[in-house]
């Protein structure tokens, strides 16, 4: 049960990094950049992937590239969401995004559309809403409409990325080797991004993205020990993980960072960890 446990932290971690980027003045773009270096470093030394294995005429490759280019963007989506939204409704915006695939699956695959799976779904989306929701009054900044469009583009980027890393298993990519590929086409994009804008390092920066690879590879590889632990049960695996990311990021921001929410936002993420058990068979 260690391997949860330490894929949600990480996970929750993940996003507190984000949150406390700005007060530490650290360059998020930088960070996350680091974090690619990171990361694509111990997917090589812990899975040993073997990348000339998608030299195969069966990769899509176009998938790896648009990966690569969805990676660092939803990634700085994210942070911009935890910044202007918080903690709590950008981690629930991020896992709601798993119901994306199960739309997918029906609408673009032609898979038969269980009573669960619709009743999941359509309360996903109501809970989406109730997460979007916010207050009708905007300031001159126009930070209330930022926020609602950066949780969107957070359920709709890590919902498109889960999307393309299935179509990529279906098309028989070893997924070590396609993660170390996308790690490495989007660490290329994001230090290609910093080089025209002559983004000035720090060592600060440096530090965060190291800690921030750190968690974001942990989260990834406890999940998959996860499911190696319980090869019989990934219903478990599926629904601890999402709702303890859930409520555990609900715990973190609203109880330590005092983000405050409506009560429509409370609605929402009710509804987001009920979606989830509905889905369970």
């Amino acid at each position: 049960m260690y391997t949860l446990i330490i894929s949600v932290a990480c996970s929750v971690a993940v996003s507190i990094l984000l949150k406390i980027a700005r007060r530490q003045n650290i360059q998020i773009d930088q960070a996350i950049a680091i974090n690619y270096v990171v990361a694509a470093s111990l997917c090589l030394l812990i899975f040993r992937p073997q990348p000339a294995s998608l030299l195969n005429p069966s990769t899509p490759w176009w998938v790896l590239i648009v990966l690569g280019v969805l990676l660092p963007v939803v990634f700085l989506a994210m942070a911009g969401a935890v910044r202007q939204a918080g903690i709590v409704l950008s981690d629930a915006a991020q896992r709601l995004s798993l119901f994306l695939p199960l739309i997918a699956a029906f609408i673009l695959f032609g898979e038969a559309l269980s009573a669960s799976k619709g009743i999941g779904i359509a309360v996903a989306l109501v809970a989406l809403g109730c997460l979007l929701a916010r207050p009708r009054q905007t300031d001159a900044s126009g930070q209330v409409g930022r926020s609602a469009a950066l949780l969107l583009a957070v359920w709709l980027g890590y919902g498109t990325i889960d999307i393309l890393f299935k179509q990529l298993a279906k098309s028989g990519a070893a997924f070590s080797s396609s993660l170390f590929v996308t790690f490495i086409l989007a660490g290329a994009l994001i230090f290609l991004y910093l080089l025209v804008k002559r983004s000035i390092w720090t060592r600060r920066n440096i530090v965060a993205g190291l800690v921030l690879g750190v968690l974001n590879f942990g989260n990834i590889y406890f999940y998959i020990r996860a499911h190696q632990v319980f090869p019989q049960n990934p219903t478990l695996v599926f629904s601890a993980m999402n709702i303890g990311v859930i409520s555990l990021g609900t715990l973190v921001g609203a109880g330590f960072f005092k983000e405050k929410l409506l009560w429509i936002n409370a609605v929402g993420i009710a509804l987001a960890i009920a979606a989830i058990v509905v889905l369970i068979p």
